[in-house]
């Protein structure tokens, strides 16, 4: 009596195998590439968020002045920033001339950072820093199309400037001498210094808060969408 050979039906029930856990596998990996990432505030914070009572002796001053002059508490810039509160104390002397006690107008030191803010897609720059900017003067319509990252429209003369000068330094990292020679006929030499410290300024805040992958107020709306540019 032969018996049946089962090498055809085997092999052809292996093939089928393979097939499946091959297009199984190219499904998962297509699922996961298309799949949006988690968004930073779903992730465990890089560096705990602080409260006063949290603060050591070398932390508390800073805190408290902090606390007097922020819109976001110790969150922002200023979480990281207690984490070494010597330097921290430096940089919001710094902070603190450039907000208030700068050469520069107020309504232009607010739409030099939200320059630098919308380079860097700060999530915290924006959101603390439109309505102070709204507030001081700059219209409304400027800081929607800068949003857009497009070069605004109806600019007053030392609006354009700062733009200009603040972009291009960024962009090109130097400035040409025909901007310099426009920026010396609106500003004041101190007020060059002070702009460009801004921006350098607000530079390293952007970096400090992408380091730290620190985010606006709990409950509150992120200004850039997840997944827009």
């Amino acid at each position: 009596m032969k018996l049946k050979s089962t090498t055809a039906p085997h092999l052809a029930s292996l093939l089928t195998y393979a097939l499946l856990t091959i297009t199984l596998g190219f499904c998962i990996n297509t699922l996961a590439q298309d799949s949006p990432k988690v968004p930073t505030s779903q992730k465990s914070p890089r560096f705990k968020p602080l409260t006063l009572e949290d603060l050591n002796v070398y932390q508390q001053p800073l805190g408290q002045q902090v606390l007097k002059v922020s819109s976001i508490g110790l969150g922002g810039p200023y979480n990281p920033l207690l984490r070494s509160p010597v330097m921290g104390q430096r940089m919001f002397d710094l902070l603190y001339y450039l907000r208030w006690n700068s050469s520069v107008p107020l309504r232009l030191n607010e739409f030099a950072i939200l320059i630098i803010g919308r380079q860097w897609r700060s999530q915290v720059e924006w959101f603390a820093h439109a309505p102070l900017a709204i507030k001081a003067g700059l219209s409304p319509d400027i800081v929607a199309t800068l949003k857009t990252q497009k070069r605004p429209e109806n600019m007053a003369e030392d609006e354009a400037m700062v733009y200009d000068f603040v972009t291009e330094l960024t962009d090109t990292k130097k400035i040409s001498d025909a901007t310099f020679a426009k920026a010396k006929k609106i500003f004041s030499e101190q007020q060059l210094v002070d702009l460009t410290t801004i921006t350098g300024t607000y530079v390293t805040v952007a970096m400090l808060l992408a380091m730290a992958e620190e985010g606006v107020p709990a409950g509150k709306e992120l200004p850039f969408k997840f997944g827009e540019p």
